[in-house]
């Protein structure tokens, strides 16, 4: 499936112990060299599939996703970040066509200072999403949908494909 050309995309292990099958895969806003370890933004992606269809799940098919985006400090401290941060997931969900119900997650934002020998990184802030939903449909609209989201958290919306970033003041992920 391609992706965004700055949006380096990997498969990684996939856990055992939740479903009978599993699929991960890794995503990076503008990775460094070796295409990892992004400072812009990170994401991960696991599709599990279980035959006995858990309650929980109402079907087959469950997607978790995580991403996380460093931000400025005066963005952290926006009382509707996390509402945001959600609202963009369920968007580019519906902006695909990926249908879905019992999503559930959580938006989490955090402010860090740094002291002592830390104390020239300044301040700092972070959103971090983890979500899950029972997808239905085309499972290729779901990954395009975290995709997006992890770009976004990074501060690239859609159609900025190939726009240089300057002056970003981001701290780096911990």
């Amino acid at each position: 499936m391609p992706f965004r050309a700055d949006f380096s995309v990997r498969e990684i292990p996939a856990p055992e112990s939740i479903a009978p099958e599993a699929f991960a895969i890794a995503g990076d806003v503008r990775p460094d060299e070796e295409g990892v370890d992004s400072i812009y933004g990170t994401g991960r992606l696991i599709l599990l599939h279980d035959p006995d269809e858990p309650d929980a799940w109402g079907g087959p098919w469950r997607v978790v996703c995580f991403a996380q985006a460093p931000l400025e400090p005066e963005i952290g401290t926006d009382p509707l970040l996390a509402d945001v941060a959600w609202s963009w997931l369920i968007d580019a969900l519906e902006a695909r066509g990926a249908g879905f119900h019992s999503a559930s997650g959580t938006a989490t934002k955090t402010l860090s200072k740094g002291f002592g020998t830390l104390a020239d990184e300044g301040d700092g802030a972070q959103i971090e999403l983890r979500a899950s939903w029972s997808p239905t449909g085309d499972p290729t609209a779901h990954v395009d949908a975290w995709a997006e989201l992890v770009c976004m958290l990074a501060g690239l919306p859609p159609g900025s494909e190939g726009i240089a970033v300057f002056g970003s003041h981001r701290m780096p992920r911990a």
